[in-house]
């Protein structure tokens, strides 16, 4: 490459849990730089999930999480042209790579759903992410089949 990569910001911990994690996940969830409504969404999102699942011993914050692993995959597949041909080539993905479209994701399918607001919806999602069900989990599910299903062009890796 000609040009030096770029620096990787410093992201602040967010205000409540003071936890890195989280202000990423506000970041994505963002529209118009309008963080504070995000924050909003996000913590009265978490406090619903409480009230959603009031015999769960687990914080909100640590359902959120275990949602997130729930929901993260481990490999990928990249097309890769060999000679005329694209494979579909499967690829383990990068772990900062592995939280961005796990969180991606989760805000995608929480947008898809049908609720009231955007914390209803995106509540409705976690739960459902924690649970193994929902669109976010059926995605990564998805991701692993094709990666299964095309393992035999793994030595094109690159």
């Amino acid at each position: 490459m000609r040009k030096a990569k770029p620096k990787k910001r410093q992201i602040l911990p967010d205000p409540v849990f003071g936890d890195v994690k989280v202000t990423r996940f506000v970041n994505h969830l963002m529209y118009d730089g309008k963080k504070n409504t995000a924050f909003e969404i996000f913590y009265s999102a978490l406090e619903t999930v409480k009230a959603k699942l009031p015999n769960e011993e687990k914080s909100s914050l640590e359902i959120w999480k275990a949602a997130l692993d729930n929901i993260t995959p481990q490999v990928e597949v990249k097309s890769r042209r060999v000679g005329g041909a694209t494979f579909q080539v499967p690829t383990e993905i990068r772990p900062d790579r592995k939280e961005s479209i796990s969180m991606k994701n989760l805000i995608l399918y929480s947008r898809k759903r049908g609720g009231k607001t955007m914390a209803d919806k995106l509540s409705a999602e976690i739960v459902d992410a924690f649970n193994n069900q929902g669109g976010a989990f059926k995605r990564k599910e998805d991701m692993h089949r094709m990666a299964e299903a095309n393992r035999a062009f793994a030595h094109f890796r690159f």
